[in-house]
């Protein structure tokens, strides 16, 4: 598929939270991105995890956004309001043989790798063993009819063999050869979460038209994934440009799980969008 003509980017925080300084780098990063670059700026709200995501974060993230001086376009795209784009994208890679279920639970990885005696390891941690890779049809609809929770995992080595040797562009990193299978075979959806990042983000951009993917270095290594997808998928091919990570003065990353200082608490304070500008750098 051809790359849209019209240059886009755009802003894809999860509703876990409260904005906080690294996502205000993140969002303002993308939002000087794409005035670079006359593009429009679109905000999307990827709240596929409905354990964690919650309405009372998306409000005040459009508050504080808009507080910092953002302005994007109408309507938002919200991934939950969408399941059923992400269930074709399912189907169309299941025609093809290239997703298969699999029933294991941690334990049962876990084990397996054990036995083994050498797990190989890829960003994500552990890669998936394939113990459920080669079960029949009949054994997939055996436990699938008996209630039996799953995954939907890519088929790694099926998918390499259609999709050929892939390249992706970086901004910061020059030309970049996709080697996707360090990730073994990862899990495009499960029974109870009708998608994943790898396959709601993929598709998202390239029905949005995003021309210009900015996000964290820590999301680097996933876009071999999403290189993969896409030309599995036939989606067009965006730009990315992996910005560093803000930091705290020990050089801990700032992030939720850091308990970074959040926007709102910034401007109760008395802070200025400009002072938030000054501490990550970007004004």
């Amino acid at each position: 598929m051809i790359r849209p003509e019209t240059p886009a980017c755009r802003f894809a925080p999860s509703p876990t939270g409260y904005l906080h300084l690294g996502h205000a780098y993140s969002a303002l990063f993308s939002w000087q991105k794409a005035r670079e670059v006359s593009a429009r700026f679109l905000l999307r709200i990827e709240d596929i995890d409905t354990t964690r995501c919650r309405k009372i974060f998306e409000q005040a993230l459009y508050e504080d956004l808009a507080w910092l001086g953002l302005e994007w376009e109408i309507p938002v795209r919200r991934q939950s309001e969408h399941l059923p784009e992400y269930q074709s994208a399912l189907d169309k890679l299941a025609q093809r043989g290239l997703i298969y279920p699999c029933f294991c639970t941690r334990k049962d990885i876990a084990e397996e790798i054990g036995q083994s005696g050498n797990a190989p390891h890829g960003p994500d941690g552990v890669i998936y063993p394939g113990i459920c890779k080669h079960l029949s049809s009949s054994e997939q609809k055996d436990r699938k009819d008996g209630g039996a929770p799953y995954a939907l995992r890519l088929h790694m080595d099926r998918a390499l063999a259609q999709s050929g040797t892939l390249f992706w562009q970086d901004l910061a990193a020059g030309d970049v050869h996709a080697t996707p299978e360090i990730f073994g075979d990862v899990v495009l959806a499960r029974k109870d979460i009708a998608t994943s990042y790898h396959l709601s983000v993929t598709l998202d951009d390239a029905l949005q038209g995003i021309t210009y993917v900015t996000r964290g270095r820590d999301l680097f290594e996933a876009t071999h994934i999403h290189r993969l997808l896409q030309a599995l998928l036939d989606l067009p091919v965006p730009r990315w440009h992996h910005h560093e990570l803000v930091s705290d003065d020990q050089g801990v990353r700032l992030a939720k799980r850091h308990n970074a200082l959040a926007i709102r608490v910034l401007r109760e304070e008395g802070k200025k969008p400009d002072d938030i500008r000054k501490m990550i750098g970007l004004l």
